[in-house]
C-alpha cells in the first residue's frame, strides 16, 4: 500500500535524506512515500511568503522497484500531497529549486518558466477540473 506521511522528526528527516543522498536541511518541512512499508522517497520544503518552495523529490538510492511504475506513482503521489498541504495552508504559488526527473515534475503540475525556474500556480489547482492546468 502507498502512504504519504509528513516526517515526525528532524533525526528521522535527517536519516531519509541520508537514505536519498540528498542535504539534511533542517529547517524544512518534509514528507515520506512508502509502498508496502519500504521507503521511496522524501520531499524536503518550506512554506514562504512569495510561495511554497520544494527542494527535493528524492528517491531511496539503489531502490528496487517491487512494481512496474509504483516509484513514479508514489513520487507523483508525495509532490501533489505536498502541493495540497502547501495550498491548504493558504499559499497558492510554488516553486522547484532542486533536481528531479523533468517528467514527474511536469506530471504534477508544474511547468518551466522562460526563467527555467519550474513554478505552479496553486490557485483553483485542487478544487477546480486538473483539466484547466494542463500544459498546452
Amino acid at each position: 500500500m502507498l502512504k504519504v506521511l509528513p516526517v515526525q522528526s528532524k533525526a528521522e528527516q535527517e536519516a531519509l535524506c541520508q537514505k536519498c543522498n540528498i542535504s539534511f536541511k533542517p529547517e524544512l518541512l518534509a514528507y515520506a512515500a512508502t509502498v508496502d512499508d519500504d521507503l521511496v522517497g522524501i520531499c524536503q520544503f518550506k512554506l514562504t511568503a512569495e510561495g511554497g518552495v520544494l527542494y527535493d523529490l528524492a528517491k531511496v538510492v539503489d531502490h528496487v522497484e517491487p512494481a512496474a511504475g509504483s516509484d513514479f506513482e508514489a513520487m507523483f503521489v508525495m509532490g501533489r500531497g505536498t502541493l495540497n498541504f502547501i495550498d491548504l495552508c493558504g499559499v497558492h504559488f510554488a516553486t522547484f529549486v532542486g533536481s528531479a526527473d523533468e517528467t514527474l515534475l511536469r506530471a504534477i503540475g508544474f511547468t518551466q518558466n522562460d526563467d527555467g525556474v519550474w513554478a505552479i500556480n496553486l490557485e483553483g489547482f485542487f478544487t477546480d477540473h486538473c483539466g484547466n492546468h494542463k500544459e498546452k
